[in-house]
């Protein structure tokens, strides 16, 4: 479990992630990544998010981390499309007693958005990301979610496509101020709106939700008086 607030900024470093998603099929492959100080304490089988996806330690070079990242990760994250030199948002896990100042990651990334266009204004940039209804179906607005493992609020959401404002400090201390129209991104849905929806269904009779099948919206949940 994480907590979207991204710890640091990361580097690849291993050939592993010149690969492209969908190779290698039926078996992982490795990512190596420069973790610099983040790397302090961690041990082999400790998580870490990668641009929010949750990754083990298989292996430790000095500063530098080995993942083993199999196929279905590979095909529903970024990850495939990481290369050399690349940089990376890290966060180590949550752990008992820590804050939670973001709000709880699991690490699953659902699915990939990509960035539609970057408005800015005075200190503010609002990012407009493009998503498929399967991910869309537990986006709404004032909610939770996580971009690139960035715990961040959903200002605007239309029917494909949705909003995030990103404050200064996010600009400096992620990768999401580098974003430019065209790039994709990991994308994880708030993990209590996916529960809702999810029991939601089953009361109302659609049963449980399969991925993209939701028939739950924004306007229906409000239209059934489960939401203000």
């Amino acid at each position: 479990m994480f907590t979207g607030i991204i710890e640091s900024v990361g580097r690849v470093a291993g050939a592993g992630a010149a690969s492209r998603a969908g190779e290698g099929a039926g078996r992982s492959l490795r990512l190596e990544v420069e973790l610099g100080p983040l790397a302090e304490g961690l041990t082999v089988g400790a998580s870490v998010a990668v641009n929010g996806v949750c990754l083990t330690v298989a292996e430790l070079r000095g500063t530098a981390a080995l993942f083993d990242v199999v196929p279905e990760t590979w095909r529903r994250s970024t990850l495939g499309e990481l290369r050399v030199n690349d940089t990376v948002n890290l966060e180590r896990s949550l752990r008992i007693g820590d804050r939670l100042d973001g709000h709880f990651v699991q690490g699953h990334v659902e699915g990939v958005g990509v960035v539609n266009r970057v408005d800015r204004a005075g200190g503010e940039w609002k990012l407009w990301i493009d998503a498929g209804p399967d991910l869309m179906a537990a986006i709404i607005p004032k909610g939770a979610i996580a971009v690139d493992g960035t715990s961040l609020t959903v200002v605007d959401v239309h029917e494909r496509r949705f909003s995030v404002a990103l404050v200064p400090t996010t600009l400096a201390r992620t990768v999401l101020g580098r974003r430019q129209p065209g790039d994709r991104v990991n994308i994880e849905t708030d993990l209590l709106a996916r529960l809702l929806i999810r029991r939601l269904d089953a009361l109302t009779g659609g049963g449980p939700v399969a991925a993209g099948s939701s028939g739950l919206s924004l306007e229906k949940l409000q239209a059934g008086g489960y939401m203000p």
